[in-house]
């Protein structure tokens, strides 16, 4: 079989269940990203089923949060501002468009997972949003063993030091909403580290705009307003499985008249 760099595959011994995008091919090795989900991955060629006509978005990028939550009337609005850090820039560019059609501002910076946490406060300082994601790429090293180790997560640690530094940067989860994590990523240990939301309480994959999906609710909620947070999670791919976080209110803004 013929697999060639830019190709759309699954995996056999997976049971065929992601999508993924050949990124490079060495030695009779794929390295592969997955199309939805934020998630790398490599397998023998042997182990890889072409799949045609696959189309780099789906159903959760038409979600329209915006026309669910805003009453147009008299009234105007005015939504928090998202900082969105994540270690893939097509990911990222993804998440930028789902903002602005849903009529948030939004900062995208790509920047590799190791490198976050050194620049994060830098960034927060010059942009100032009122919620900042921090995201990419992880996974959960199941042959090393402990799940609460962190050593055995591929940038979990990454995220953690990331968001400790976005913490001391701002204490109030109330002023500063921080949502951190990819696939797999080590829930417990983010939440910990001060992340209002954080992936991933079963240790599941995540879609690539699952944290996209929780910012901008919260920033299209108004501010005396509660989060639903179990609505909130059925907003996301998997759910309360692969997104979980702590109650918390609105950040938007409402003024009149127009």
């Amino acid at each position: 079989m013929q697999i060639n760099k830019g190709d759309y595959v699954t995996r056999n011994s997976y049971g065929n269940d992601t999508i993924f995008k050949v990124i490079n091919i060495v030695d009779g090795v794929c390295y592969l990203k997955g199309v939805e989900v934020r998630l790398y991955a490599d397998a023998k060629i042997d182990d890889l089923k072409i799949e045609e006509n696959v189309i780099e978005q789906d159903e959760i990028d038409d979600i329209d949060i915006k026309d669910e939550l805003l009453v147009r009337g008299d009234y105007f609005y005015l939504p928090a501002k998202v900082l969105h850090i994540d270690g893939d820039e097509d990911y990222l560019n993804r998440c930028l468009k789902f903002y602005k059609r849903n009529g948030i501002l939004a900062i995208g910076k790509k920047i590799n997972e190791k490198n976050i946490y050194e620049q994060i406060q830098l960034l927060l300082r010059e942009y100032k949003p009122d919620i900042v994601i921090i995201t990419g790429h992880d996974a959960y090293l199941r042959k090393r063993g402990d799940i609460n180790d962190l050593n055995n997560y591929k940038n979990s640690g990454y995220f953690v030091k990331a968001v400790k530094a976005a913490r001391n940067y701002e204490k109030s989860h109330e002023k500063l909403v921080i949502i951190a994590g990819a696939c797999q990523s080590n829930y417990e240990e983010l939440i910990k580290a001060g992340a209002n939301f954080a992936s991933s309480p079963k240790r599941v994959n995540i879609h690539a705009l699952d944290p996209a999906i929780i910012a901008s609710t919260i920033s299209l909620t108004e501010r005396n307003k509660e989060i639903d947070l179990v609505k909130l999670l059925e907003k996301t791919k998997y759910k309360e499985d692969g997104m979980g976080g702590i109650i918390c209110n609105g950040l938007m803004y409402v003024g009149y008249p127009r």
